[in-house]
């Protein structure tokens, strides 16, 4: 799997790695080393417990790297008048009659409850490079689809903007 990452991310990344090589990992090899002392290691649940941390850390460093190696950049800016990475954009759904604002974010980054959406995800596909006002069909799978009407795009260098000003 190929993930599509910003350079910001590939950044965040890299230092999560670095932290988890450097800081982590001597954390978790000492506290390895700590419970071994304790005795008999077929009923000590503290290194059971040290070896499982450790052993995650690991993996997230292995999975992190993986992911770098297999990364396709993509730019995170845009045109200021169509919807791109980094952009707010909120949302009319004519189904429901609602609005929603959602932040347009690269599949690392998605989380629907904090209201970031994937590019991967069928409405990130759908509204990415669209314009506003544009109605845009949502293909949610061969069964079943909806229509939303980009209502607002906020880049994110004015709404960073905006928040320097409110304060």
């Amino acid at each position: 799997m190929y993930d599509k990452l910003t350079k910001g991310d590939i950044k965040k990344i890299e230092e999560e790695i670095e932290h988890r090589k450097l800081v982590v990992r001597k954390q978790a090899i000492e506290a390895v080393k700590e419970a071994r002392a304790h005795g008999d290691l077929s009923e000590n649940f503290e290194y059971h417990a040290a070896k499982k941390d450790k052993n995650k850390n690991e993996s997230r460093i292995r999975y992190l790297e993986r992911m770098l190696k297999t990364a396709v950049i993509v730019e995170d800016s845009s045109r200021e008048d169509e919807v791109g990475i980094n952009n707010t954009v909120e949302l009319y759904y004519e189904d429901d009659d609602e609005v929603e604002t959602y932040r347009l974010v690269t599949s690392v980054r998605g989380s629907s409850i904090n209201g970031r959406i994937s590019i991967e995800s069928p409405i990130g596909k759908a509204i990415l490079g669209h314009k506003l006002n544009d109605r845009v069909y949502v293909k949610v799978n061969n069964d079943f689809g909806y229509y939303v009407v980009i209502r607002r795009i906020i880049n994110t260098q004015e709404e960073e903007e905006e928040k320097i000003r409110s304060f």
